[in-house]
C-alpha cells in the first residue's frame, strides 16, 4: 500500500514539475500570466484569424510593448478567471471588470480604463416596453458581469427573476428563443453584438443606467510591479492618443472587419473553412487529452480495482473509499478544486492542461477502478479454488488464473469509458484548456451562429466516438476469438 502511494504522490509532482518547466521563461524578461473572458466582445473575443483581440486586448498589449513585459493569456469563463488570479494561479485579470467595493476587498485595481453604463435589451419581436413589464418574468444576467449587479439591485423593485449563464451568446439565445424576456449588460457590448446580427434590441441606447469603470486588477496585495507597470503605460497611451485610437477601433468599424465576411460567418461551409485550424487545434487538444487521461486513468484503476479485491480488508477499504468519493464529485468540482483551490494549499501552480489530466485520472480512474473490480469478481469462484488447490499462492492464482480472464470480460468496458471520457473533455473548457468545446465557444462569441458552429462541433464529436465504436466492437470480437 506505501510502495502505491508514493508512486501515486510521486506522479503527481512529476507532473506539476513538468507543467512548471514548461511555463517557465528562460530569459529575465518579466512574464506574467493574465486571465481574460474571451466571450466578451469587443473588449474580448477571437478574430476571423483566431488572435485574441478586443479594446482589453490592445490595451493590455500596447502596455506590455512598452513597458518592456511579456504575458501569456489564458482565456476562462469570467468567474474562473477572477478565481485563477486570487488562487495565485494568474498574475492579473483583464475582462471588462467593473470596480465595486466588494471586489475591492478581494483585488487591487489599475486606474480605471474605461467608463460604461448599464442597458438592457429584449428580443427584436418582444412587446415588453418598459422595466414595470418585467414583473413575474426571467431576466437573463452573465455571472460577474456589472449589468448583472444591476439586474439583482432591481429586481425586488421590479418583481423579475433571474437566470444565470457564463457566456454571453448562450445569454442572448435564451432571450431570442423566448426562455427570459429581457437581459442587462453593458451598453457597448450590447451594441456589438446587435451590429454582428444578435436579435436583440437596446431598450434604453440614449440613457444608461449606473455608469461604471472597468479596471485591470491582481490580487490584494500582490503583484504591485504589475500593477505599476499597468498605470505607468496606461498614462503613456492615454496621453498620446493610443487609447482612444484603440477604443474607436472597435467601437466605430462593423462587426464585419473582426468576424470576417458574411458568407464565412454565416454559413455552414464558411464558418468551416474559415476555422479549420481552430477546430482541428480544438480536436486534438481534446484527443490528447482523452488519450493521456484514458491511459493513465486506466493504471490507476486497475490499481484500485486490485486493492479491491485485496484480502486485507484496510487495501480493500481504502480502494473502496477513493472509488466512492471520486465517482461521487461533479467532475467540474473536481477541476476546479485542482486547479482554483489546491494551489492555495501547496503553494505553487498548477498548469491548466496538467490540472485537466489529473482531474480525468481521479475521476475517470474511479469508474475503471469499479469495472476493474466487477470484472476480476465476475470469474468463477472456483477458478481461484482450482488454482488454490493446485498449490499456487493467492497472488500468483491472480495473476496467471483470474485476471487473463477478468480482462477479457473487461474490453468492452475499457472501450466504453473511451468514450466516456472523450465526451467528459469538453467540462475542462471551464478551466480555460482550449479544447473543442471551448472552440466553439469563442467562434459563437464572435459570429453568433450558435446553432451552425454547435452543429458543426457536435458532427465532430460524433464521427470520432462512432470510429472508437467500430474499434470497439473490432476488439470485442477479437477477444472472444
Amino acid at each position: 500500500m506505501k510502495r502505491i502511494l508514493l508512486l501515486i504522490t510521486t506522479f503527481m509532482a512529476g507532473l506539476v514539475m513538468v507543467g512548471q518547466d514548461l511555463t517557465a521563461t528562460a530569459d529575465t524578461t518579466p512574464n506574467y500570466v493574465i486571465t481574460t473572458d474571451a466571450t466578451y466582445p469587443p473588449f474580448d473575443f477571437q478574430d476571423k484569424n483566431n488572435q485574441y483581440v478586443g479594446i482589453d486586448q490592445d490595451i493590455l498589449k500596447e502596455i506590455a510593448k512598452r513597458e518592456g513585459f511579456t504575458y501569456t493569456l489564458k482565456p476562462m469563463s469570467f468567474n474562473a478567471a477572477t478565481q485563477s488570479v486570487t488562487s495565485d494561479q494568474a498574475d492579473g485579470v483583464i475582462a471588462g471588470m467593473s470596480i465595486t467595493d466588494e471586489r475591492r476587498q478581494v483585488f487591487d485595481f489599475s486606474t480605471p480604463y474605461y467608463k460604461s453604463g448599464i442597458a438592457w435589451a429584449v428580443s427584436k419581436d418582444s412587446k415588453v416596453k418598459s422595466l414595470d413589464d418585467l414583473r413575474g418574468k426571467t431576466v437573463a444576467i452573465k455571472t460577474g458581469t456589472s449589468g448583472a449587479n444591476y439586474a439583482l439591485s432591481v429586481q425586488k423593485k421590479y418583481g423579475f427573476k433571474v437566470t444565470y449563464f457564463n457566456d454571453s451568446e448562450t445569454l442572448y439565445r435564451d432571450v431570442i428563443n423566448g426562455n427570459s424576456v429581457a437581459t442587462f449588460g453593458d451598453l457597448p457590448v450590447l451594441q456589438y453584438s446587435i451590429k454582428n446580427g444578435t436579435q436583440l434590441k437596446v431598450m434604453n441606447p440614449k440613457d444608461p443606467f449606473e455608469a461604471g469603470e472597468y479596471g485591470f486588477a491582481v490580487k490584494k496585495g500582490g503583484n504591485a510591479k504589475l500593477l505599476a507597470s499597468f498605470n505607468e503605460g496606461f498614462a503613456e497611451i492615454k496621453k498620446d492618443g493610443t487609447y482612444d485610437k484603440i477604443v474607436n477601433k472597435y467601437l466605430d468599424a462593423s462587426a464585419s472587419t473582426f468576424t470576417g465576411n458574411k458568407a464565412n460567418s454565416t454559413t455552414v461551409w464558411g464558418i468551416l473553412t474559415s476555422n479549420k485550424k481552430a477546430f482541428l487545434d480544438g480536436l486534438f487538444e481534446t484527443i490528447l487529452l482523452t488519450v493521456m487521461g484514458i491511459f493513465l486513468a486506466s493504471i490507476w484503476g486497475i490499481i484500485l480495482g486490485i486493492m479491491g479485491i485485496s484480502q486485507n480488508k484496510l487495501v480493500r477499504g481504502t480502494a473502496t473509499t477513493i472509488i466512492y468519493i471520486f465517482r461521487g464529485l461533479p467532475m467540474m468540482v473536481l477541476a476546479f478544486f485542482i486547479y482554483i483551490g489546491l494551489p492555495t494549499a501547496i503553494g505553487f501552480k498548477i498548469p491548466a492542461f496538467v490540472a485537466g489530466v489529473i482531474t480525468l485520472i481521479l475521476n475517470e480512474g474511479a469508474y475503471t477502478g469499479a469495472f476493474v473490480r466487477g470484472g476480476f469478481e465476475a470469474v468463477e469462484r472456483g477458478q481461484m479454488e482450482a488454482a488454490r488447490s493446485l498449490g499456487l499462492s493467492y497472488g500468483v492464482a491472480m495473476r496467471k488464473v483470474i485476471m487473463p480472464q477478468g480482462i477479457k470480460i473487461m474490453v468492452p468496458s475499457f472501450i466504453n469509458q473511451f468514450i466516456i471520457t472523450l465526451k467528459d473533455t469538453s467540462i475542462l473548457s471551464a478551466i480555460g484548456i482550449l479544447e473543442l468545446t471551448q472552440t466553439g465557444t469563442l467562434i459563437v462569441s464572435r459570429n453568433s451562429q450558435g446553432f451552425k458552429v454547435w452543429a458543426i462541433i457536435a458532427v465532430i464529436y460524433l464521427v470520432v466516438i462512432t470510429l472508437l465504436t467500430w474499434l470497439s466492437n473490432w476488439v470485442e470480437k477479437r477477444t472472444k476469438a
